[in-house]
């Protein structure tokens, strides 16, 4: 019995012509009777597709030659002479941005939770006390407690449950099984499937009958078009707040602690773990597996490499690396020393 492959997200043919992709990208050379043709969809350059549209942002590792099956290639013009025959070819400052606006603009339903219902569900609970604008989709099984309010054409997936008095904005996306409690959040925020906001964070006090809870009476604030990624946590301040600033893009699986601000713009992969009260600048990269201690203050434009453990403040605009971590020349410097001590001595 043969299959056909499911089309998870359907390309909006009205914006498929060559021509309206070049308008779109503010590309206005002279165009050919080829370029009346509709592509059939994206695909990446080391897997091209007969008919769809690629980028090429670097030529490392690629064959350039199996290009000529696509019907175009999106470049630099450093780069268009290097292009098969076959594709229109499409130059741009910055191939990688501008293919991803474009699938933005071609398949807008993959952007966040995929809607599969509109309105809502008969088989949701929605307290009488709660405020929902218009245009919210609230799927089956979802709990709103009393005294939320929901921004017009938000979405709350099946059997996700936001606590009592949560503000979620308008065109947010809470997805499936999520819970989300003591929270406010932004407009254009996205929270991925699974994800845990709000849940008391690691505060005990050491007595002589063992360690006692620290009750946990902050909120979590989350700001405009962040984004979390699946089963990511972000535990509720303990007297303040935590917060979570503009623009922040999380991975999943990622652990923040109690009282952790972070600025905005940043992007913090899977696996960190962010201790409570630390401080995170303004457009922070931080890598996977990376772990920061409590109280820990990072300037803006910290970057840290994958599986860094960071112990100390980090001034704005370094790079470390590390356990523990320290600047990267240092680290680097250090790494090729121990490489020349380990070294069998020449006979």
């Amino acid at each position: 019995m043969s299959h056909s492959s499911p089309v998870f997200h359907k390309l909006d043919t009205q914006k498929a012509s060559l021509n309206w992709i070049k308008t779109f990208l503010g590309v206005d050379e002279g165009s050919s009777s080829a370029e009346d043709n509709v592509i059939l969809g994206l695909c990446a350059a080391n897997n091209p597709k007969s008919d769809m549209l690629t980028f090429v942002q670097s030529p490392k590792g690629l064959e350039l030659s199996t290009l000529s099956i696509c019907a175009a290639v999106i470049c630099q013009e450093k780069l268009a002479a290097q292009m098969p025959d076959g594709p229109v070819v499409i130059i741009v400052e910055n191939p990688q941005q501008s293919f991803a606006a474009l699938a933005r603009e071609l398949y807008p339903d993959s952007l966040g939770n995929r809607r599969v219902e509109t309105g809502i569900s008969q088989f949701s609970i929605v307290d009488a006390t709660a405020t929902i604008e218009d245009d919210v989709t609230i799927c089956a099984g979802a709990v709103i407690s009393a005294g939320v309010a929901i921004g017009a054409g938000s979405f709350i997936g099946a059997n996700a449950t936001i606590g009592e008095n949560c503000q979620i904005g308008r065109n947010t996306s809470v997805g499936s099984n999520a819970t989300v409690q003591y929270a406010l959040i932004g407009d254009d925020v996205s929270i991925h499937p699974g994800v845990r906001i709000g849940q008391d964070g690691f505060g005990f006090v050491a007595s002589n009958s063992g360690l006692e809870k620290m009750p946990q009476l902050g909120r979590v604030i989350i700001q405009d078009n962040v984004e979390i990624g699946a089963n990511t946590t972000i535990d509720r301040g303990a007297l303040s707040d935590t917060v979570i600033g503009e623009g922040t893009k999380i991975d999943n699986l990622v652990q923040i602690g109690h009282n952790v601000v972070i600025g905005r713009s940043c992007a913090i992969a899977a696996f960190a773990g962010i201790s409570g009260s630390a401080k995170i600048g303004d457009g922070c990269l931080i890598g996977g597996r990376v772990g920061i201690s409590d109280h820990i203050t990072l300037g803006n434009g910290v970057q840290l490499a994958a599986t860094s453990s960071v112990m100390n403040d980090i001034p704005d605009g370094e790079k470390w690396a590390g356990t523990p971590a320290q600047p990267f020349k240092a680290f680097f410097r250090e790494q090729a020393t121990l490489r020349r001590l380990a070294k069998p001595n020449k006979a």
